[in-house]
């Protein structure tokens, strides 16, 4: 017979994102971040490959990102207000992880599998922030995939790219939840 949680299902079905440029300080310590980390990892991964790694950005570590990201925007045609955008997505926060799917050479495990499993670590990120907590968001943008931000401000090895850059912090405010999906809309049920 099924044992079940409520009190997990319940944080579930209300469980939300918080706008990453509303989450202030304090921000999870060392200790407790850990903790988050590896609630994080406790992810299907079939194979154990572990096709993720996290690169953990404090304030100093954002700030020369958001240096970067001033340099880069221009750089790579962006307008000014791209470029704002990337360099806000740094100097808003005060504590961001970088997950970053790491190649794994298997002929076993597909590579979908992998970035499946490395999506998987970026929501269960967002909920043990939020189970410990702390308001979380998880974005990417041009800054995610900008090859000199990438390997100079990420110091990401050949072969790897960021799923996420996932933002902490405490909530400041409450944004209205937005609609959910339409069950109706969005399930088949397999005939017999």
């Amino acid at each position: 017979m099924p044992d079940p949680n409520p009190a997990v299902m319940d944080f579930l079905l209300t469980r939300r994102s918080r706008p990453a440029r509303t989450l202030t300080l304090p921000v999870p310590g060392r200790e407790q971040l850990l903790r988050i980390l590896t609630a994080a990892v406790r992810v299907p991964d079939h194979g154990k490959l572990e096709p993720w790694r996290f690169v953990v950005l404090d304030k100093p570590a954002l700030d020369r990102l958001a240096r970067l990201a001033a340099v880069r925007g221009p750089a790579t045609g962006r307008d000014a207000e791209q470029t704002a955008k990337g360099v806000a997505q740094f100097t808003d926060s005060n504590l961001t992880i970088a997950v970053v799917k790491r190649p794994c050479s298997t002929e076993k495990i597909p590579e979908i599998e992998q970035v499946l499993s490395t999506g998987a670590v970026c929501v269960t990120l967002l909920n043990a922030a939020a189970a410990e907590g702390y308001g979380a968001n998880w974005l990417t943008g041009w800054v995610a995939s900008d090859e000199v931000i990438c390997r100079e401000g990420l110091c990401l090895q050949p072969g790897e790219w960021v799923a996420g850059l996932v933002h902490l912090g405490t909530e400041t405010s409450v944004p209205p939840d937005r609609p959910r999906p339409d069950l109706e809309k969005i399930v088949t049920w397999a005939p017999a």
